[in-house]
């Protein structure tokens, strides 16, 4: 079996943070939300290969995170885009990947944005067992919510619609970015696009399959964050601190208030401020100021403002001319 991890997105709901870094590496406690990945799928010997797919822009970067790891299975298959508006759209990056890397094995599929609790060889068993089309679904539990998502219509464990993203969800059962296709449906990917069919959102190849080949729905219990914005990046980093706060050993606080589910990392300095619920990121200086639901990116410099619900962007100074 092979694996693929989605990591070609730009990210633009969480710019200017994710402007310069793919949101694969924004950090969840000590590690980061690919490397969490990254570990999950090392673990299960069934899978030979995983395949990271990211876009020119962030390629470099990619190589030398791995290059920092001792993972044995991740590689890089390059998307030819470097921008938002050259995208491919997920359904066809896929396809061109299968293609380019000539995958003829079952493939798992992971959105590379994806945080959850569940073991992916819980998961592969179950696509085992069906020796079919599978995908990972969650109940969210609230139709306002689900509209935000790909929602999976189901008959027992197997899927018989699906909408995306829709005004008024069916239920809330949502499809959470975790697909394994057997090896002899991966030609469908070609014959889906050669139709014309949406590029893009992945739901509506799994509403195109599903009414061809039998489809399943692996449902799951327990933590499941699609990180996409803001706030589900800070709801994902409040889980794993779960209301305590991580302090890198050379942060510097004076006269701080530091409140529950807070990252300051290395070499950041905090003076005379509040902060609840946040991620600071290495060299932030925060003098004077408050900070509520926010992420303040590396090198930032603030003084004497109130901040709720912001990001700041890396080696942004307010006021401008803040010490370096």
């Amino acid at each position: 079996m092979k694996a693929v991890v989605l990591a070609g997105g730009y990210a633009t709901r969480l710019w200017p943070i994710t402007r310069h870094r793919s949101k694969m590496f924004l950090p969840v406690g000590e590690t980061t939300i690919i490397d969490r990945i990254y570990a999950d799928l090392e673990t299960d010997d069934r899978i030979e290969k995983v395949y990271v797919s990211t876009n020119e822009r962030f390629a470099v970067d990619f190589e030398a995170h791995l290059a920092d790891t001792a993972y044995d299975k991740p590689r890089l298959s390059i998307e030819e885009t470097r921008k938002e508006d050259e995208k491919f759209g997920v359904v066809k990056a896929l396809g061109k990947l299968i293609d380019r890397e000539e995958i003829d094995d079952d493939l798992l599929v992971i959105a590379g944005d994806n945080l959850f609790d569940f073991e992916i060889d819980a998961f592969l068993d179950y696509f085992e067992r069906k020796e079919a089309p599978t995908i990972a679904v969650y109940d969210i539990g609230s139709p306002e919510l689900a509209t935000s998502y790909g929602v999976v219509d189901l008959e027992g464990d197997r899927v018989v619609d699906f909408q995306e993203k829709s005004d008024k969800p069916a239920g809330t059962h949502v499809s959470t970015g975790c697909y394994a296709f057997p090896r002899e449906t991966l030609s469908l990917f070609s014959t889906y696009l050669e139709a014309g069919n949406d590029p893009d959102e992945p739901g509506w190849f799994v509403k195109w399959l599903q009414s061809r080949d039998p489809t399943y729905a692996y449902t799951f219990e327990g933590t499941w964050f699609d990180v996409g914005t803001l706030e589900s990046y800070l709801d994902a980093v409040a889980w794993y601190l779960d209301d305590e706060s991580l302090i890198a050993e050379n942060a510097t606080l004076e006269n701080t208030t530091i409140g529950s589910n807070v990252h300051v990392m290395s070499e950041a300095t905090l003076i005379d401020s509040i902060v609840e619920r946040a991620v600071i990121f290495p060299g932030a200086t925060v003098e004077s100021t408050s900070v509520r639901n926010s992420i303040i990116d590396e090198g930032a410099a603030l003084s004497g403002l109130d901040l709720d619900d912001a990001m700041i962007g890396a080696y942004t100074r307010i006021p401008d001319g803040s010490p370096e």
